[in-house]
């Protein structure tokens, strides 16, 4: 089922009967967000739009937006296979130790198949353009009334960290401003920012290259939160099996995937600014107007027809919870190497994934739940977790009326909630200032009389196995439909 790029995508989406084809002529401001959204929000397929006012290119958008199709952009046949396939690769017990875990997940990285394959020439170069060069005959959409323009939302953003000359590969929304220039909109934890700082320490520009469109695999490896110095074409790479094979690009020093369907090809330099925003995103809510770098194009390639793939955000569940959903099974692994007590998580969609996490756990002495919210706080892109309930082994987290109800049933407010303060997603308008504010703790589970609980807790409603099997057999005898 590996996909080489987006177009082995699409055959495969259609083959499925998983993306429709649209003929009638379409708007991309505005229309094609109304129509995609009431498809996306009933579990609806992927949507081909060949006619697009303004542009000869056709639009693509939805392609990630169940978890069937989610799976099959990774390879596998269903969700939950997302899990088991990386909890197989590792194998280390819970008694080996830390720097040992890391030293084993360095390793999935080293992985020979994992190393980009650099090929000559390549079908996102087919067409080179430089002086005629003009983001305007793409598609690009308008997604939501308020936003400040329109934007290009599903682009992977690469650049080079100047010192390591390690790449990174990030999804970071870009507004298009006129014929070459267009915002970057990277938040400050974000490794392009590092590398954008890197480079302006040093006097320096930063050559970016911009792919639109490519392998599944790796359109979902730039949303992957990877540590800092983890190069995402090696991870795709990893992910597929096979090398993703790259070219380089024409006039910036990076490689760039090769069988992607556009690459923007320039620059970013400090002190060159500009207001980017409104934006409709993914929290639901606009985010506002700021001051992000401008992006300068010099140099587009294109295959001959480019498709632009695109995506909206919005309220959930859209297209990007499938992909955080991904994240979390794929992850999950990895955590539970750091933290073998946690036994599930659950990011629920509500919680747009950096608000909410639902965990449950093998608690083993007092005040458990306290540690592993500690240490959740502590692990890369989940500092930014705004509520974290922890609960007791037994309780499916993935059930959120079951965590509901035992939330609201076993927490004393006084005794089970911690609060913190710390770093927040940019996006969170919540807070009295950006990127920082409170955060809070919730230990669900059954306390302990250690904990101050002086009290019988009590004993769950549940019916006899004997009952439960002598219904189960005579339930056709009383005539219930």
């Amino acid at each position: 089922m590996l996909c080489n790029d987006l177009r082995d995508f699409i055959e495969l989406l259609e083959e499925k009967k998983e993306l429709v084809r649209i003929q009638t002529e379409v708007d991309p401001v505005l229309e094609i967000t109304e129509i995609t959204d009431r498809i996306s929000k009933q579990g609806g397929p992927a949507l081909f739009f060949e006619k697009v006012k303004g542009s000869r290119f056709p639009v693509v958008i939805n392609l990630f937006g169940s978890f069937k199709r989610m799976s099959w952009a990774l390879g596998v046949d269903d969700f939950n296979s997302i899990n088991r396939r990386f909890s197989s690769l590792l194998k280390a017990d819970a008694a080996t130790g830390f720097i040992q875990k890391l030293e084993i997940l360095q390793e999935l990285y080293r992985i020979g198949t994992a190393k980009p394959k650099e090929v000559k020439s390549a079908p996102s170069q087919e067409i080179v353009e430089t002086d005629t060069l003009s983001l305007l005959d793409y598609p690009v959409l308008k997604c939501w009334p308020d936003d400040g323009g329109r934007f290009i939302t599903l682009p992977l953003v690469i650049t080079k960290d100047p010192e390591s000359g390690k790449q990174n590969m990030g999804m970071y929304r870009m507004q298009v401003f006129d014929e070459k220039t267009t915002g970057m909109h990277w938040h400050t934890h974000h490794d392009g920012a590092v590398n954008f700082r890197k480079a302006a320490k040093l006097g320096k520009k930063l050559e970016v290259a911009v792919a639109i469109g490519g392998d599944p695999v790796t359109i979902y490896s730039a949303t992957a939160p990877l540590p800092y110095g983890i190069e995402e074409l090696f991870f795709a790479g990893f992910l597929r099996g096979k090398p993703v094979e790259v070219v380089k690009a024409k006039t910036v020093d990076l490689l760039v995937p090769a069988r992607a369907e556009i690459i923007l090809e320039g620059y970013v330099e400090k002190g060159d600014e500009r207001i980017e925003g409104p934006f409709g995103d993914h929290t639901g809510y606009y985010s506002i107007a700021d001051k992000y770098p401008l992006f300068h194009v010099t140099c587009i390639t294109r295959r001959k027809d480019p498709i632009y793939p695109a995506t909206i955000v919005g309220k959930p569940p859209m297209e990007d919870c499938y992909m955080g959903k991904a994240t979390e099974r794929m992850f999950l692994p990895f955590i539970k190497m750091q933290m073998p007590e946690i036994v599930d998580i659950n990011l629920p969609m509500e919680g747009v994934f950096h608000n909410c996490a639902l965990i449950s756990i093998k608690k083993s002495f007092p005040m458990h739940a306290r540690k592993v919210i500690s240490a959740v706080w502590g692990m890369g892109q989940m500092m930014f977790t705004k509520f974290i309930v922890v609960f007791d082994e037994d309780v499916d987290v993935q059930n959120t009326s079951v965590a509901a109800w035992k939330t609201f049933n076993n927490v004393d407010p006084a005794r089970d909630i911690m609060i913190s303060e710390g770093p927040l997603d940019v996006l969170d308008h919540s807070a009295p200032r950006p990127i920082y504010g409170a955060k809070m703790g919730i230990d669900a589970t059954r306390k302990w009389p250690e904990e101050g609980y002086q009290r019988d807790w009590p004993a769950e409603i549940q019916m006899s196995d004997e009952i439960r099997q002598m219904v189960d057999r005579r339930w056709k005898d009383y005539g219930i439909e």
